[in-house]
């Protein structure tokens, strides 16, 4: 008996998912930062035993679209309740149960198994909200309140409180993922890891170190384009073009004398090496393209396409 299925992972910006999808896989594939709105596309990772393959689905997080790229990113999540064999719904420990309201009740109709995830338990209380005007309430008080509310709201969820970042609960989590996983052959080659080419995760690292080097709106305006990627025994020779909307943003993204870029361009040349396990040559470009958020053609170009 093999089993196989989809285990798709949605939820609201910034809870935790990305996370939780790299601690299920056991690899890193998707970016995960503190910043919001960091996941853009919908990321397969498949994990393979010789009874089973989980092909595990990470999502952009549910927001009200404001501009043409965020409208693709919403259907990247309509997509995963389309398909999923086990839904995984995750929210965290301070997030208003009733945000983005009509996602969820999508979530409510649904007739495959859904597991309810709060996740960053080990953040509860540490909220000053939490405390109110009286003494320091339990954790267990807590964290019950916020179960009762997500049973109300997804009454036929599966709830398991988890702390991705930590591991807590994720292996309770992927026991009853295999238990509830449909009998049925390999979708994909056993020794595949990916629904991704090997270029799609050198525009998410650079994108990543991005993210992480610049502020306010710079990394949200980014997008990366590998334009050529060669592979010999020794090495990987790569070109990559980041995009920015204005002018002013592709001088942010360069600095003084270049220094700003330079720095993005070695942290990512470190973790691509770590990432491909041999020594990478990395050259970056920076371009303004005023409409790659909002024009169909680019957005296609850059692989927003949801199926």
């Amino acid at each position: 008996m093999h089993k196989a299925g989809f285990v798709n992972i949605v939820g609201n910006p910034n809870v935790g998912k990305s996370t939780l999808m790299n601690q299920l896989v056991g690899e890193r594939i998707s970016i995960a930062t503190f910043k919001a709105q960091t996941t853009r596309h919908r990321i397969m990772g498949i994990v393979n035993t010789d009874d089973m393959q989980i092909v595990f689905s990470d999502t952009p997080g549910v927001l009200k679209p404001n501009y043409k790229m965020q409208e693709m990113m919403l259907a990247f999540s309509e997509s995963a309740l389309q398909d999923a064999d086990v839904l995984l719904y995750v929210t965290d420990v301070v997030e208003n149960p009733e945000k983005n309201i009509d996602f969820l009740e999508k979530v409510q109709k649904m007739k495959i198994p859904v597991i309810l995830l709060i996740n960053k338990i080990d953040e509860l209380g540490n909220n000053p909200k939490d405390e109110g005007a009286s003494a320091p309430r339990n954790k267990n008080e807590l964290l019950g309140e916020i179960v009762e509310k997500w049973h109300t709201l997804l009454p036929n969820a599966e709830i398991l409180p988890i702390s991705a970042k930590n591991k807590f609960g994720v292996d309770i989590l992927l026991r009853r993922i295999q238990e509830l996983l449909p009998e049925s052959p390999a979708y994909f080659e056993k020794d595949q890891l990916t629904d991704k080419p090997a270029r799609f995760f050198v525009s998410e690292i650079i994108r990543e170190k991005i993210l992480l080097y610049y502020d306010k709106e710079i990394p949200y305006a980014v997008e990366v384009r590998v334009d050529s990627f060669k592979e010999s025994q020794q090495r990987i020779d790569i070109h990559a073009t980041i995009y920015v909307e204005r002018e002013s943003q592709k001088g942010i993204i360069i600095g003084h004398q270049g220094v700003a870029l330079k720095k993005v361009g070695t942290e990512s040349r470190k973790a691509l090496e770590k990432f491909f396990g041999k020594k990478i040559n990395l050259e970056t470009f920076v371009k303004v393209d005023k409409d790659w958020r909002s024009s169909d053609r680019e957005l296609s170009a850059f692989g927003y396409n949801p199926e």
